[in-house]
Parts: structure tokens; C-alpha cells; sequence
């Protein structure tokens, strides 16, 4: 008898591979879940910003806070899991989560949350990628080994995602008489939009989010041009 044309074990051993797939993606899931009930609650309480006057931030940033917390935790939990398994098998999975819970940190830094030196109610300065992976603890756009880590793309686009949220928070924040925070926050944006033009992007979607900075620039711009027709710029802020 003719031996068999392929063998019998290697569909058996095709199944072991699927299923042990499975499993992972399954233990994934359940931890980008988790990640994404933190996100999603730190996100709503950092949007109560568009109705609260900055003396009461520390307050507010302080709950803000205690969910960033939990996001670092699971993070955590996430970079242990992943790092046992092939990064770009399975990153596609996590990086739009990640980038949700950068953008957190970073708001809630600028605003000045997360241990900053300013004084209550004043802004603070912009957390760096290596701010971040400190943060989270865990590593930063590895290059030499094949494990867990936050890329210089996701660290972008949750910096995009707060310039979207500043831009909203300076017409709000005319609404609630704090003229000068509206101003701050053109003069920030501005300054982050010119840093991005010196980029050479490669990423697609990184490259078209990176356009859409200009109108938020100009929609700040436009606050703060009826503030000047109104004389209503805080010398402060007219001077910085």
C-alpha cells in the first residue's frame, strides 16, 4: 500500500495551533474589555471640564485621577499578557485603546493633574512619550526585542486626540467667563501644530489626523479674535 499522500498529524497539529490562537485572542479581548471600561470612565469625567470653572479642577482632576489608576494597572496586566506573544500579530487589537488612554494622561497633565508643580486651576506643561512610558511602566517604540510597548504613533495621535478636546474646551471656557484659558490654549495648539509640520510621517492615518490639527487651530483662533475685538484678553494672557 502507498504510503498516504500528507499526513494525518498535520491537521492535527493545525487544530492545536487554532485553538491556542483562540485562547489568546480570547484572554486579549477580556483585558482590552477591562481597559476599555477605565478609558471610558476617565474619559467622562475629564469631559465634566466643559462645564467647570478651573478653580475646581483639582477636584474633578482628582477623580480623573483614580481612573487614570486603573487604566495603568491594566495596561500592565495587558503589556505582561501581550509580551509573550508576537507584538504585530496581535497589537491591532490594543493601539486604538492605548492611544484613548494616553490622551487621558496627557489632558489631565496640561490641565494640571497627575502630581504637577502648578498651582490649582493653572495649566501645566505636555508629557513626553518618555513621560508616558514612564507612567505606564512599560517600554517606549521598542526596536530590540519583540515585546509590548507604546510607539511614537500612538503617542501622536492621543496628542491629536486632545487638541480635538482643547479646541472645545476654549469656546466653553469664554462661556464660563475664563477669557485667559481660552487664550492659553491657542497658543498651545498653535505651538503643537507647528511641531507636527517639522514630522516626516510615514503613517497614513497619522498623516490625515495630523491635517485636521489646522482647523481646530483656526477654530481657537476665531475665539480668540472676537476676545480682541471685544477688548476682552486678560493682560496676562495678551502678554505671554
Amino acid at each position: 500500500m502507498a504510503p498516504p499522500m500528507i499526513d494525518p498529524a498535520l491537521f492535527d497539529q493545525l487544530k492545536t495551533k487554532i485553538e491556542e490562537d483562540t485562547s489568546v485572542r480570547k484572554e486579549l479581548d477580556q483585558i482590552i474589555d477591562e481597559l476599555n471600561q477605565h478609558v471610558a470612565y476617565t474619559q467622562g469625567v475629564l469631559s465634566r471640564i466643559h462645564s467647570t470653572p478651573r478653580s475646581k479642577y483639582p477636584v474633578l482632576l482628582g477623580q480623573v485621577e483614580e481612573g487614570i489608576k486603573k487604566e495603568i494597572e491594566t495596561v500592565g496586566k495587558l503589556s505582561e499578557f501581550a509580551s509573550k506573544y508576537p507584538y504585530y500579530k496581535y497589537n491591532y487589537k490594543w493601539t486604538r485603546m492605548i492611544q484613548d488612554a494616553i490622551s487621558t494622561v496627557l489632558l489631565c497633565a496640561w490641565l494640571g493633574g497627575m502630581g504637577s508643580e502648578s498651582k490649582p486651576g493653572e495649566v501645566c506643561h505636555l508629557l513626553t512619550l518618555e513621560d508616558i512610558g514612564e507612567l505606564f511602566r512599560v517600554p517606549i517604540n521598542l526596536k530590540d526585542r519583540d515585546a509590548f510597548h507604546i510607539t511614537v504613533e500612538e503617542y501622536l495621535l492621543g496628542l491629536i486626540n486632545i487638541i480635538d478636546e482643547l479646541s472645545r474646551l476654549a469656546m466653553n471656557s469664554v462661556t464660563l467667563g475664563d477669557n485667559e484659558l481660552a487664550v492659553q490654549i491657542s497658543s498651545f495648539i498653535k505651538d503643537l501644530h507647528a511641531g507636527f509640520q517639522v514630522l516626516n510621517l510615514k503613517n497614513d492615518i497619522l498623516r490625515k489626523r495630523v491635517d485636521s490639527i489646522k482647523y481646530a487651530v483656526k477654530k481657537v483662533e476665531d475665539v480668540v479674535y472676537d476676545l480682541s475685538l471685544r477688548n476682552l484678553i486678560p493682560a496676562k494672557a495678551a502678554s505671554e
